[in-house]
């Protein structure tokens, strides 16, 4: 039994140094240097963005020249905007250009005239808070304003072409024009040089936008073309820095899969390229939102992450598709599609299906144990269908998961149940080979092989359900769905820690305590679970472990309080069920669960502790008397030789003290007469 504690502690303290590590020594590290970083980027920007207007033509990127083969990796830079710093407001900055209205039940912006980007646009169904009054999430903004962030598509041609295309082209709509998933909008450029552009721009009712370029050649020339898509992000944006959530440039490129670079990286790196993709789409992902552009599958393209500028600097993620000619009296046509907005499940995978877009469900970043966590959340969502509660669906789908893994945990219940049965040989045994450890191990060995019993089993519940908590943890904090999710009564977010705290007496103090100390309600339940489970087996005879055992609760209590609510309320529940399972196998075995005087044991042992402790605190030392001196010190006596005991006569008859002859006999010696002999 000792031996299955060991490796249960190992994997719990593993654990334990690996959370208490990550939240409370490294995280709150990375995101302070992260807040020094970008409060330093913007002061550099405040300084290098006089005289830098939003002028749009300044936005233009070096796009690759006109008539580059396909596969050909573009010479000259892509565009990167040279205003790195807003200039003004975001009102300000929307008014400078005509635009066209987007709406949709999900969305709300607008279309920019001046280079045909899509660089305003709200999120309707999400808000920055709890609140139902708090502003929509706004996810694109435009250059020139706070936070740019848009996406653009563009032309590419030599000089002899005449203008096509890009950052400053001023695109005309008809009249009132107005995007909504019924009504897309057509956009027109005539170059003068005989080329004419149209831009067809449709919207379905998510999150989607179909943008279809097309060329016409009126020329009597040949016309050699080139078709570019970009998103472009001005500055760095807040991040939550932790290591389990991927944030930043991502995308898919043929064969080399899903590829993600964080803005520190792309930072260092400066840019990273793949040349002739066959298929695929790029990026940039936040926690709950993204935007991702999806060329043309016809054609291959090359894909390009890149930092550029001073300042806050630049984040693009940006393709170029193969060059194509264009015949005097001929016309081309290409389909690019643009996705913008959060990153809900079902439309996600629903846009993969129905494009067939290579991978696109990665956008959501499921981790390492995506074939668990993705159809984790699968359960969670069908409960929350069924009962219209995220909080309820999470202890659903608890018991479900209890229910799948219960013949395993049932007979690794019962083989603990048999280690205690013979716990009192396991000892006998470690007594009579303590100076030996190697025969020791041997015989314990000899006697599970006897009783068909394996000391490991006892630990498959803690480390199966590792894996699950890491999953269930992943879908609490990276799916949108779980976002301003309510449970019941104070919490209303499931992705949030609870809010209250033990240490102001949930807020009948009016203090706000310390991240630290910001030990909420759920926490405790879950602490005081854990105690209990650990409680239906008795204290451990080594102090040591004794001592990791009692304290292991409330570490985790502190640890688990500044995660997603969810997160604990789903441990505080499986903790339940597992006491319930673990103390019904262990009655039906046999096993007598003195759970109450397991409990009154620790505090007998802490009460004991402190009383030994304090009365060797309190009385004093005894000291040794002092020894007397004397004029001359007394010689040693010698010590008297014993008297030899005498043989004993066996025939001789031995009376008792008390008995009446006895006593006559020493009566008369006592007179003075001689004793009589025995007869």
């Amino acid at each position: 039994m000792p031996d299955n504690r060991n490796f249960m502690i190992a994997i719990v303290l593993s654990l334990a140094v690996l959370f208490g590590w990550t939240f409370f020594i490294s995280g709150p590290q990375i995101e302070q240097a992260r807040q020094q970083e970008q409060a330093a980027r913007q002061q550099q920007a405040s300084e290098s963005v006089a005289g830098q207007a939003g002028d749009p033509a300044a936005d233009g990127i070096a796009i690759p020249q006109a008539g580059s083969s396909t596969g050909e990796q573009a010479t000259s830079q892509l565009p990167t905007d040279t205003a790195v710093g807003a200039t003004g407001s975001r009102e300000s900055a929307l008014a400078k250009n005509g635009r066209v209205t987007i709406a949709s039940d999900l969305l709300s912006g607008s279309i920019n005239l001046t280079g045909a980007r899509i660089d305003d646009l709200r999120l309707n169904d999400y808000r920055e808070t709890v609140d139902d009054g708090s502003p929509t999430i706004i996810l694109l903004s435009p250059s020139g304003g706070p936070d740019g962030y848009f996406a653009e598509f563009g032309w590419q041609a030599p000089e002899s072409a005449g203008e096509v295309p890009g950052a400053a082209t001023i695109w005309t709509a008809p009249s009132g024009a107005t995007l909504t998933p019924e009504t897309p909008v057509d956009l027109r450029f005539d170059n003068g040089a005989g080329l004419v552009f149209t831009r067809t721009i449709a919207l379905d009712e998510a999150y989607m936008f179909t943008v279809i370029d097309k060329v016409i050649n009126r020329s009597a020339a040949t016309a050699d073309l080139s078709a570019y898509g970009r998103l472009t992000r001005i500055g760095e944006p807040e991040t939550t820095g932790f290591w389990i959530l991927f944030e930043g440039l991502i995308g898919v490129f043929g064969e080399d899969g899903v590829e993600e670079e964080k803005y520190s990286k792309i930072v260092d790196a400066g840019e990273k390229t793949w040349a002739s993709v066959p298929d695929g789409w790029l990026g940039i992902t936040d926690k709950y939102w993204a935007t991702a552009l999806i060329p043309d599958p016809s054609r291959p393209f090359d894909g390009r992450f890149v930092h550029s500028g001073d300042g806050t600097g630049v984040f693009q993620a940006d393709f170029r598709q193969g060059a194509l000619t264009v015949a005097p009296g001929e016309s081309f046509e290409l389909t690019n599609r643009l996705f913008a907005g959060a990153k809900v499940v079902a439309i996600v995978d629903g846009y993969r299906d129905l494009y067939e877009i290579t991978l696109f469900d990665r956008l959501i970043d499921w981790g390492w144990f995506f074939f668990i966590t993705k159809p984790l959340f699968s359960v969670i969502d069908f409960f929350f269908d069924l009962f219209g509660n995220f909080g309820v669906a999470i202890l659903a789908a608890t018991v479900i998961i209890k229910a799948g893994f219960f013949p395993l945990a049932s007979k690794s219940y019962r083989s603990m149940s048999a280690m205690r049965k013979l716990q009192p040989q396991m000892t006998e045994l470690r007594e009579k080979f303590k100076d030996d450890k190697a025969k020791q191990q041997q015989a314990l060995m000899a006697l599970y092989k006897k009783e068909k019993i394996n000391p490991v089993a006892g630990c498959w519940p803690i480390a199966i359900q590792i894996p699950v908590f890491f999953a269930l943890y992943k879908v609490l904090f990276v799916t949108i769905e779980m976002r301003h999710a309510p449970f019941f009564g104070w919490i209303q977010d499931l992705a949030a820690p609870d809010p209250t705290s033990i240490f102001n007496l949930f807020g009948l103090i009016p203090w706000d305590p310390p991240s630290l100390l910001v030990v909420g309600v759920w926490p405790l339940i879950m602490g005081f679970t854990m105690f209990i489970q650990m409680k239906l087996n008795p204290t451990p005879p080594d102090p040591t472990q004794a001592m990791i055992f009692t304290w292991m609760p409330i570490v985790f209590t502190f640890m688990l309080a500044s995660f997603p609510a969810g997160l604990v309320i789903y441990w505080a529940w499986n903790n339940t069920l597992s006491v319930t399972q673990q103390y019904v196998i262990m009655r039906r075995n046999g096993v007598t669960v003195d759970l109450f005087g397991n409990i009154m044991s620790t505090f007998r042992r802490g009460a004991a502790a402190a009383s030994a402790s304090a009365t060797a605190a309190v009385a004093p030392a005894r000291q040794p008397e002092p020894v007397k001196a004397t004029a001359e010190a007394e010689p040693a006596k010698p010590a008297k030789r014993a008297k030899r005991a005498k043989p004993v006569d066996p025939k001789r008859k031995v009376r008792p003290k008390n008995s009446p002859k006895r006593r006559k006999s020493r009566s008369r010696t006592a007179a003075g007469d001689k004793p009589s002999p025995p007869a």
